[in-house]
């Protein structure tokens, strides 16, 4: 039988790649529809399909859940004789819905085991890069600035992905579907040192033979050896060292 399921999960489901999870299983089971994020901090599934595909659907979204994935409550309205409205299934764009729920917003999760291996492979084009992050780690909380969660509610929103990023955020099969943190050397922030008034650090102006080869945190580390106090500007805020 064809039929229709109408799902809205409330809690914490958003920014912790919970859309491409629902993707990636209702093609696996066959199915039509979307998911969306909604203004709330919940998320809207409507699937069409045949009922076992369905269910087992339904099962997996309950028992097989990412891991920082955390359900208050699901609802689930089902209808018969699902329409043809859907040729396939989507990530739709998100819809800014008021509520009087308060939204569940994920922490800043540390560096996952996938990411920390590119990060020192010197083949990888991330090699390297400070803030490399995928669906499974990286900022949340000190990122979003709004519901729902999308790139142009955080303050990545001023860095225009580059191709390659683009590539991958738009790749089903790729952990950094619509991952809205994603950046890389060419189109993410970049690492600088500066001085007391804002003036950028050479590290020739540091070290007579330029050893630090232009790595600002090479530099930094130096300037404490050689007893500055440095300030640390991170997604949260500021870190004194000395």
């Amino acid at each position: 039988m064809h039929v229709r399921y109408t799902i809205t999960i409330h809690g914490r489901v958003q920014g912790i790649g919970f859309r491409p999870f629902v993707y990636r299983l209702a093609i696996a089971n066959n199915l039509r529809g979307y998911v969306r994020n909604m203004g709330d901090g919940s998320v809207e599934i409507v699937v069409d399909g045949n009922e076992h595909d369905l269910e087992r659907f339904i099962d997996a979204l309950k028992h097989d859940k990412p891991p920082l994935a955390l359900y208050e409550f699901m609802d689930i309205e089902k209808s018969e004789g699902g329409s043809e409205e859907f040729a396939n299934f989507s990530i739709f764009g998100s819809v800014d819905t008021p509520s009087t729920v308060e939204p569940s917003i994920p922490p800043d999760i540390a560096i996952c085991d996938e990411c920390l291996h590119e990060l020192f492979n010197m083949h990888d084009r991330r090699y390297l890069y400070f803030f490399i992050t995928c669906t499974n780690c990286g900022p949340r909380f000190t990122m979003v600035r709004a519901l729902p969660y999308d790139r142009v509610n955080t303050s990545m929103a001023e860095f225009p992905l580059c191709n390659e990023c683009l590539k991958e955020y738009k790749d089903p099969l790729n952990r950094r579907f619509h991952n809205e943190s994603i950046a890389c050397h060419e189109c993410g922030p970049r690492l600088y040192l500066v001085d007391c008034k804002g003036r950028r650090v050479d590290a020739a102006v540091v070290n007579d033979d330029n050893s630090d080869d232009g790595n600002p945190i090479a530099t930094a580390s130096r300037l404490i050896e050689q007893g500055c106090i440095i300030a640390v500007k991170g997604i949260g805020g500021f870190h004194l060292i000395t």
